[in-house]
């Protein structure tokens, strides 16, 4: 079963991939490219000598990935790769979670597991340290800024399990309602308390538009809401068909 699950959970990421490829090269990329033309602008706009001898120096190089293939067939690959392996962790987590949710059937736990998901991989992580387009951040801090995040990603999943397993504890003594309730208040009181311990990091260069990079983060996260709920919406028909199938081959034809 692991395995049926494991395949229809990467056939599930794949088309979850194509859809968000979709968002962001329609909605995505036109913001990525203002972005590339204000680094353009604002690299030419210091000193004249510094600028030259930039250009000068990139000039020598050979492009290696072309700007439309970063577009296109970069951005389809990245995509679908990262969405096609989401969804076979998916399916590993909805394999160990399937019966354990109460009397959710398959579309109802693949509903939920992708709403927790959304929250705790992608909403939560985003509001401490969102995505930035091109010309945002400083290439010396690469690290410890992926560092930071990974970091917020870890203290974010990790609290989402311990929630879970303390709703699961709860809800014989205190009723579903109440345990999700405690369970709910939580997770928001840990990542409120990382979202203050963690450091902020401020590297918007001057000149930046505010509206450019609200809507590139904008577009960033509605590219997570497209592939989740697809995510979601998709693996939790598939699961049905193969784990409910038996219990339909039972019901006697009218």
């Amino acid at each position: 079963m692991i395995r049926s699950l494991l395949i229809r959970g990467m056939i599930a990421g794949l088309v979850a991939g194509v859809l968000g490829f979709g968002f962001a090269k329609l909605v995505g990329e036109p913001f990525v490219a203002q972005a590339i033309a204000f680094e353009a602008e604002h690299a030419h706009g210091h000193n004249h000598q510094e600028a030259t001898a930039h250009s000068h120096h990139h000039d020598g190089d050979e492009e290696l990935v072309s700007r439309d293939t970063q577009a296109g067939l970069g951005l389809f690959t990245g995509v679908a790769v990262f969405s096609a392996a989401l969804g076979g962790i998916f399916s590993l987590v909805f394999a160990f979670a399937y019966g354990r949710l109460g009397a959710l059937h398959a579309r109802g736990t693949s509903a939920l597991l992708a709403m927790l998901g959304f929250l705790s991989v992608a909403a939560v992580p985003f509001l401490k340290y969102p995505p930035n387009p091109p010309s945002v951040g400083n290439a010396a801090t690469i690290g410890p800024r992926t560092a930071l995040f990974f970091g917020m990603l870890a203290i974010s999943i990790a609290a989402a399990v311990i929630a879970v397993a303390l709703q699961r504890r709860l809800r014989v003594r205190r009723g579903e309602w109440n345990a999700t309730m405690f369970a709910g208040a939580l997770y928001i009181a840990l990542m409120l308390l990382a979202q203050f311990a963690l450091p902020r990091v401020e590297e918007v260069p001057a000149g930046f538009s505010a509206s450019l990079l609200w809507n590139f983060r904008v577009a960033a996260i509605g590219i997570q809401v497209i592939i989740w709920t697809t995510l979601g919406l998709v693996f939790g028909a598939l699961a049905a068909r193969e784990l409910e199938r038996p219990a339909l081959r039972k019901v006697p034809a009218v």
